[in-house]
């Protein structure tokens, strides 16, 4: 478990109080039935916007507090125990492509906005159903940009995309010529848009370049990574609860050795992620080659989310199967995630071939 420093636990302690009073699950709930495109409350965001939460690794002279990676995979945490539906993480990862390879101009421009929760920004970069950025066509010529972009988390309310390009990353606002939107609904209810640009003005990030295109997914990757293991800690812990309640043939489900040491397994495998997820948010606070470690933890988040909201589920019996309850939350959210920014299997591949297999 990472060691937190004070400011650090007090943003923690912060989060996970706003979040079990004012954002529970049945809060989601509320969202989910309202059915709209955007996928989240913007009060709520908003409300995210006051405390800070935009701005987080967002530099001060930008209107942020610059507290690093680590802090913003605690608060993402925090969110993914009550699954907490808002844009904070594409948002963290779009500014993170602005700070990283934007200009002077581009970095005044769009930092400030973000930070102040003014505007939703997001990564454009997928065109097929699986993660793959080798495999990316948009083009760009004299300064318009063509492509279409599929399942752009947050795209039908983002006001600003960075877009990959077959040479680069590129900004669009969102309300720029050619900028077409399609909802695309899958199992979280979350946004999940595909984009069209057609001839669409664009300014490239100066380092625009895969080196830079890689370290903003390891960013988005391992912010992933976080929400899922507050999905799998709350999982656990409600899942616990439940044993701890339910009578079967007489006895208290969690007096039978069989779902003790079920259990047992995955508070182990859940506490092994923790140490994925959050050595991965120390190595982008620390800087360099980020990559090893995002895909470390994404993968071991993608095993571990997967196995412990099916257990979920099963554990809780015919109850975990109905929309009143909230396991059947978790699941979807994590199935989703798991997909996102590459499946465990493309995690392992890439760690290995980092690793020179």
């Amino acid at each position: 478990m990472a060691v937190l420093n004070e400011e650090q636990t007090m943003l923690r302690d912060m989060a996970r109080e706003w979040t079990t009073n004012e954002s529970p699950v049945t809060a989601w709930r509320r969202v989910r039935d309202a059915n709209e495109p955007a996928g989240y409350d913007a009060a709520v965001y908003g409300e995210m916007a006051q405390m800070g939460w935009t701005g987080i690794i967002i530099p001060e002279a930008f209107g942020g507090s610059d507290f690093g990676w680590l802090s913003m995979g605690l608060v993402t945490e925090e969110l993914g125990k009550t699954v907490t539906a808002s844009p904070l993480s594409a948002s963290a990862a779009a500014a993170s492509a602005i700070m990283l390879g934007g200009s002077d101009a581009q970095k005044a421009e769009w930092l400030p906005r973000i930070a102040s929760g003014e505007i939703v920004a997001t990564v454009a970069v997928d065109e097929g159903p699986r993660h793959d950025p080798a495999k990316i066509k948009t083009s760009v010529a004299g300064g318009k940009l063509s492509g279409t972009k599929t399942f752009v988390a947050e795209g039908d309310s983002a006001g600003l995309f960075v877009v990959a390009a077959a040479d680069g990353l590129y900004l669009v606002a969102g309300d720029a010529a050619g900028v077409s939107r399609s909802r695309r609904q899958l199992a979280d209810f979350r946004s999940h848009a595909e984009v069209t640009f057609a001839d669409t003005p664009a300014e490239k990030l100066e380092g625009g370049d895969d080196a830079l295109l890689d370290s903003v997914l390891d960013r988005a990757a391992v912010l992933a990574a976080a929400e899922m293991l507050g999905l799998a800690g709350q999982a656990f812990d409600t899942t616990l609860a439940y044993l701890k309640q339910r009578v079967q043939f007489g006895q208290v489900l969690s007096t039978f050795q069989a779902l003790q040491h079920r259990m047992a397994n995955l508070f182990s495998e859940i506490e092994l992620m923790r140490s994925a997820v959050e050595a991965g948010l120390t190595a982008l606070d620390q800087g360099g080659d980020t990559r090893a470690a995002a895909s470390l933890a994404k993968a071991k988040a993608n095993d571990v989310g997967h196995l412990m909201s099916r257990e979920m589920v099963q554990l809780h019996g015919g109850i975990g199967m109905t929309d009143e309850y909230d396991a059947g939350f978790y699941l979807k959210r994590m199935r989703v995630l798991e997909q996102m920014w590459g499946n465990a299997a493309y995690h392992r591949d890439r760690y290995a071939r980092l690793s020179g297999y």
